[in-house]
């Protein structure tokens, strides 16, 4: 079943990138655009025929809300460990309307100490497809995100791609949403 979707119209000059190869390129005022999927704290748009991924931060260009930060990566009552994982979740595919973790990209999340105190997290990604061009994108959301987090001193995403990834990599969770 299609999920109907929201028109939108540009307000502003504003930077997306093309999926799924994340050329950058800038829409113009006035162009319409439907939103295809707004899940994490991204867009994905539909403009003449192409995707397109909008960053939250510039939710206005489209008439919308900056989306907020996922509470449950914020509390502070759970361990580092359990808030980066929440935090992950918070990633989404630009073109599959399931979290990178359900989807089973994240391949390896490591923490170690630094010297002040702080946490140097080091995380291995992958794409549904080697060439997809997204990925540096997705990357650098993942990285920005749990650098975020309290205590986060630094953190490195790695592009991963052995093994493979496939289906059977996804959660009961992420086939059900996907109907599969």
């Amino acid at each position: 079943m299609r999920r109907p979707r929201e028109s939108v119209l540009v307000r502003r000059p504003v930077q997306v990138e093309c999926i799924p190869d994340g050329t950058p390129f800038e829409l113009p005022p006035g162009t319409l655009a439907e939103i295809t999927q707004a899940l994490g704290s991204n867009f994905t748009l539909h403009v003449d025929g192409q995707l397109v991924r909008l960053k939250g931060a510039d939710a206005d260009a489209i008439g919308k809300p900056v989306p907020a930060p996922a509470a449950a990566a914020a509390d502070a009552g759970t361990d580092l460990q359990s808030r980066i994982w929440a935090t992950l979740k918070t990633c989404y595919d630009p073109e599959i309307p399931v979290d990178i973790v359900e989807l089973g990209l994240i391949y390896g999340c490591e923490l170690s100490a630094m010297p002040d105190g702080r946490t140097k997290v080091a995380i291995q990604l992958t794409l549904t497809a080697p060439g997809c061009g997204m990925g540096e994108a997705v990357g650098n959301e993942v990285a920005e995100k749990v650098l975020a987090l309290d205590g986060v001193g630094e953190v490195t995403v790695d592009l991963v791609f052995d093994p493979p990834w496939d289906r059977s990599r996804m959660s009961e969770t992420a086939l059900l949403t996907l109907g599969l």
